[in-house]
């Protein structure tokens, strides 16, 4: 798992380090339902594209509004799902999506609980929806607060390392 080891001083976090070491505490903890492990490879305060074909957006509603966004690339779509599910699952069907939904709902479960005391707090989520492809965009509105957190799955067969990345995203405004 990936544990954030370096003191905030040392090398300070883009943003509220709350909401960054909430986001990535998140991600860790929905992974454990995987049995997968990653290490955390960057936190960027910068909205990028995302690395990934899949990708889980899930809305947040409470004193901070906005949206989380958990995406994939398809290897680790499946194997993140074979974890899951506890069986090998080699295509992309409806359980990698359906994972890949359930993990952005684990994510934003675990978010929830850590900034619940925090101008971060949000009381509501959204059905998750799923998106595939790599041809979208996501357009920002000014004043709002993003957060990116970026992952390498550990896994061995993969050869490329965009076959091991993944994302996880908060855009939020307070309101």
């Amino acid at each position: 798992m990936s544990t954030m080891t370096i003191p905030d001083h040392v090398i300070p976090l883009p943003g509220d380090p709350r909401l960054a070491h909430a986001l990535v505490a998140a991600v860790e903890d929905a992974l454990s339902m995987c049995g997968a492990r990653a290490r955390l490879v960057g936190i960027t305060a910068v909205p990028t594209h995302e690395p990934g074909t899949i990708t889980g957006v899930l809305g947040v509603h409470g004193k901070a509004t906005g949206f989380l966004i958990f995406n994939v690339c398809e290897p680790v779509a499946k194997a993140l799902t074979s974890g899951f599910l506890q069986e090998k699952v080699d295509t992309l069907n409806s359980h990698v999506v359906d994972t890949v939904g359930e993990l952005t709902n684990l994510v934003a479960g675990g978010l929830k609980k850590r900034v619940a005391d925090t101008p971060w707090a949000f009381q509501s989520v959204t059905v998750p929806s799923v998106i595939i492809g790599h041809n979208y965009q996501i357009a920002y509105a000014k004043g709002i607060t993003y957060l990116a957190a970026t992952f390498e799955q550990e896994n061995a067969e993969a050869l490329f390392l965009d076959q091991r990345l993944f994302q996880a995203a908060v855009s939020l405004i307070r309101v």
